[in-house]
């Protein structure tokens, strides 16, 4: 076996035995020798971090040094973890996807870009998980292409990180995706990033409609959450019988969303849901009462105002106080 890490030139001399531990035979002792060299955070040692994750034989070797990159954001740190993306060991791959996924600098996204042209899926679906957060809108093409990638995993990540872009140009694919795509987790996705919306066109409302009434119980949240945020009031009676659901968490986004509508034809709905075992439910209720107002919520909220959960009670007691807000400015 061949080891050889590169002598770095003008290394301080308080670095110098790290050379002779880095090419040792035993796997133990470069793995501590790494170890140490990363608790540096120098960046003149940075080419033994990029040799070890490109080269060193043993792959916790390089795993280690994949997942001690993390947070360096230099071009060649972000180029030697994005080629350990196709590592033959799955440990250095994962490793090095993780570290990508915690850049921070805009400009790392450009520096990662030409990756996405990659043909191994989870280089492209790790460099997209990458950049979401950093909302590089000069890549919306790039992204926007892998949106109906083959591979769901790729697709996911796209649709994420077109989400995250935020932008009206993306919506049109969105909301087909929310609405078709065969992959629940997607659809669910895609049906969040339709919160972005600053006109509802018919396709996002199609789209909207046919997540609430998805088979999915996930998928069902996340659209009745997103009817809210966006105050849908074309939705508001699909989204009252929604009240029914026989799964308390699509009840408890209806209800809060029911509440942003400010809805007063939920208030006989939401006084059923008054008697629901789940005590998170009966709090969204009284909030959700609170912020429709008027006498008949207030007399709901006063009748159940000795429920047996605090937190209930407490919140009861916001929505009168909700109530009363109104009145007052009246």
């Amino acid at each position: 076996m061949s080891i050889n890490y590169p002598i770095l030139p003008d290394l301080d001399e308080d670095y110098a035995d790290y050379i002779l531990q880095l090419n040792q035979d035993d796997e133990k002792i470069r793995f501590v020798t790494i170890m140490n060299i990363a608790d540096e955070e120098q960046p003149e040692l940075l080419a033994w971090l990029h040799y070890a994750v490109l080269h060193d034989p043993a792959s916790k070797v390089r795993d280690l040094a994949a997942a001690r990159l993390e947070g360096w954001e230099d071009t060649t740190s972000l180029h030697t973890l994005a080629q350990a993306l196709t590592d033959s060991h799955e440990n250095v791959r994962l490793a090095a996807a993780q570290s990508l996924s915690e850049i921070k600098k805009a400009e790392s996204a450009e520096y990662l870009a030409t990756y996405l042209q990659h043909q191994d899926d989870f280089v492209i679906g790790s460099i997209l998980r990458a950049i979401k957060e950093l909302r590089a809108e000069h890549l919306f093409d790039d992204i926007l292409q892998h949106v109906q990638h083959p591979n769901p995993l790729v697709r996911k990540e796209a649709v994420s990180t077109l989400s995250w872009l935020q932008k009206q140009q993306g919506l049109a694919a969105l909301a087909e995706i929310a609405k078709n795509d065969h992959d629940a987790e997607i659809r669910r996705i895609a049906t969040g990033g339709l919160g972005a919306s600053q006109s509802l066109s018919p396709e996002i409302l199609a789209a909207l409609e046919s997540s609430l009434t998805a088979e999915e119980w996930q998928l069902r949240v996340e659209a009745a959450l997103t009817i809210g945020k966006l105050k849908v009031v074309e939705l508001e009676n699909i989204l009252l019988q929604q009240l029914d659901d026989s799964y308390w968490q699509v009840r408890i986004a209806v209800t809060r969303s029911l509440g942003l509508l400010k809805a007063k034809s939920a208030i006989a709905k939401l006084q059923e849901n008054f008697q629901h075992d789940i005590s998170n439910l009966r709090k969204e209720v009284a909030i959700a009462l609170g912020e429709i107002g008027g006498e008949q919520a207030q007399d709901i909220l006063l009748q159940h105002a000795e429920d047996p959960d605090p937190e209930v009670r407490k919140s009861i007691r916001i929505g009168l106080a909700l109530i009363q807000e109104k009145l007052n400015a009246a």
